[in-house]
């Protein structure tokens, strides 16, 4: 069994007491370190190397958004899972942007947390639909200074790119192509490494930031 290893950052112990209780209870995964600031959780990630890193957002010294841009543009594989008690509006899309595999707020229920980090730990992303569908409109209004290049894809490639940017898991995306989930697997690593982007999530952005896809109006 391969033991996912959790950095905990928040800057408020009984948050990350409570998390730790959780996530010890969990034959698989095992929590490495705490870190009550941005800085420390930096810091951490770089001598601890866990698989995924539970990261509040408002926190002193170093927010949680820049604690993630720095983490991932460090060339760290850990993971980040954004966690706030706050309306994901305000949030969402710069954690998104600074590289973070997940978000949710702090009063999902214990099993629902657990499954979010064996998600994010086996390199997939996750955003709840709501978060999602905020996420792309907020995309709407937006592209990227240099948006990614889809020259690259084949057309099979593209079709599963505006699936994954419809919210579609790898088992609907078969479904819906009426191959195996394995050949959707193989095509979506595939996207991933042709456009350069770490998950799901940032292969969406891609997709509204070369304007391949749009959110739906209404």
């Amino acid at each position: 069994m391969t033991v996912i290893r959790v950095l905990l950052c928040d800057d408020q112990a009984l948050v990350r007491g409570g998390f730790r209780m959780i996530l010890d209870a969990r034959p698989d995964i095992e929590v490495v370190g705490e870190a009550e600031d941005g800085l420390q959780a930096v810091a951490q990630v770089r001598a601890l190397e866990p698989d995924v890193v539970l990261m509040d957002v408002r926190m002193p010294n170093l927010d949680g958004i820049e604690a993630t841009r720095q983490i991932v543009s460090s060339g760290s594989d850990t993971r980040v899972l954004i966690l706030t008690t706050f309306d994901p509006d305000e949030y969402v899309y710069e954690a998104i942007r600074a590289g973070a595999s997940g978000f949710l707020l702090k009063d999902v229920e214990p099993e629902e947390l657990v499954d979010a980090i064996r998600v994010v730990a086996a390199g997939n992303a996750l955003l709840g639909s709501t978060v999602t569908q905020r996420l792309l409109e907020r995309f709407a209004g937006s592209t990227a200074a240099q948006p990614p290049s889809l020259d690259e894809l084949t057309e099979r490639e593209l079709e599963i790119l505006r699936l994954l940017a419809g919210g579609l898991s790898n088992a609907e995306i078969a479904e819906r192509l009426v191959v195996s989930e394995t050949t959707v697997k193989t095509h979506v690593s595939s996207v991933l490494r042709k456009l350069g982007v770490r998950d799901r999530v940032q292969a969406v952005i891609a997709a509204y930031d070369v304007g391949l896809v749009r959110p739906a109006v209404g």
